[in-house]
C-alpha cells in the first residue's frame, strides 16, 4: 500500500538495497529482512512523499543505514541518470543545429559539477562520517563543508532547460522526442533537489548528533552562510562584455587577462559580477546569451 499511490518511492526502496516482490509482508519485516533500520527508511519516504517532515527524532536514525542510501542514490546518479539524459540529449537534436552544441555543453558542464560535488562527498564526507562511527573526530573537518554547491548545480540545470523551450527552432519531426526528453530534465531536478534536502534535513543533523557527541565543547553554528547579494544593474560594461566574448571563445581566465592586460583576479570579479547581474552561472549560458544578444556571431561558432 505505501507503494500504491506514491510511485516516487520506487527509487527509495532502491537506493536501500530493497527489491521488488515482497509479497504481503510488512514494511517491519522487509527492512529487517534487507538490514534497513526501519525507523530511519520511514523517515526517508515520508520525506520523500511529502517534502517534509515535521518532527524528526535524529537520534534515532541509523546513519549506517542513512550512508548506505546516500552511497546507492550516488552510483544510481552517476552511473545511469546523467548517461541517459545526455543519450535523449543527443538523439533528439539535430546535428545541423547550432544551439544543439551549446545545450549539450551545458548538459556536460551540469553533469561535470554534479560529478564533482558527489565525488567530493564520496571522498571526504563518507570516509569522515565512517571515521566519526569509529569514534574518530577529525577537527579540521565537519559535515557543514560538504553542503556549499547544491544550489549552484541547479541553477545550471535551469539554464538548460530555458534553452531547450525558448531558443531551440522547432522540429516537427523530433519534437516528441525533445519533449520527453525535456520532462526527464525536470523529473532529474525534482529528484536532484530532494536528495539534496535529505541530506540537509536528516542526514546532517543525525551527523552533527554524532559530532557533538565526540566533542561535546564544540558550540560553533556550523550551517551558517551569507547569501550572495545581487546586483540591480543588468547592464554591463563595456569591460565585462569583452569578458563575456573571452568565455565564448573558449579562452581560460589567464588568456582573457593577458588580451586585456588586466590581473586574472580583476577577470574572475568581472565574471562574479556578470554571474550577479544576469542570473547565468554557465559559460553555455554566456555563450547563448552573447547570440541572443548579438555580441558574437554564431557562424563563427565550431
Amino acid at each position: 500500500m505505501l507503494i500504491k499511490d506514491n510511485y516516487n518511492v520506487l527509487q527509495s526502496l532502491g537506493c536501500f538495497g530493497i527489491n521488488l516482490g515482497f509479497e504481503d509482508k510488512t514494511v517491519e519485516e522487509v527492512c529487517k529482512d534487507n538490514d534497513v533500520d526501519t525507523y530511519t527508511f520511514l523517515t526517508v519516504v515520508n520525506f520523500t512523499m511529502n517534502g517534509s517532515v515535521r518532527e524528526i527524532n535524529h537520534a534515532k536514525l541509523s546513519v549506517d543505514t542513512l550512508m548506505r542510501y546516500l552511497k546507492a542514490s550516488h552510483t544510481y546518479y552517476l552511473g545511469f541518470q546523467l548517461p541517459f539524459i545526455r543519450r535523449e540529449l543527443t538523439e533528439s537534436l539535430s546535428v545541423y543545429d547550432p544551439m544543439a552544441k551549446i545545450i549539450i555543453d551545458c548538459y556536460d558542464e551540469y553533469a561535470s559539477a554534479v560529478t564533482n560535488h558527489m565525488k567530493y562527498e564520496e571522498e571526504n564526507l563518507f570516509p569522515y562520517v565512517e571515521a566519526l562511527l569509529r569514534g574518530e573526530r577529525n577537527r579540521k573537518y565537519s559535515v557543514a563543508d560538504y553542503e556549499r554547491n547544491h544550489t549552484q548545480t541547479d541553477l545550471i540545470l535551469k539554464e538548460l532547460k530555458t534553452f531547450i523551450i525558448q531558443y531551440l527552432p522547432p522540429d516537427k519531426q523530433r519534437n516528441n522526442q525533445l519533449m520527453a526528453t525535456l520532462y526527464d530534465i525536470y523529473n532529474n531536478q525534482e529528484w536532484l533537489a530532494l536528495h539534496a534536502k535529505v541530506e540537509d534535513a536528516i542526514f546532517a543533523p543525525a551527523i552533527e548528533l554524532v559530532e557533538k557527541k565526540l566533542d561535546e565543547s564544540s558550540t560553533t553554528n556550523i550551517f551558517g552562510n551569507s547569501p550572495a547579494v545581487a546586483s540591480e544593474d543588468d547592464d554591463l560594461s563595456e569591460r565585462e562584455i569583452d569578458v563575456v566574448k573571452g568565455v565564448v571563445l573558449g579562452l581560460s581566465n589567464k588568456e582573457i587577462a593577458e588580451n586585456l592586460c588586466i590581473s586574472t583576479n580583476t577577470v574572475i570579479t568581472h565574471r562574479r559580477n556578470i554571474a550577479k547581474k544576469l542570473d547565468i552561472h554557465s559559460a553555455a549560458g554566456l555563450t547563448v546569451y552573447a547570440i541572443v544578444h548579438k555580441l558574437v556571431d554564431v557562424k563563427e561558432m565550431r
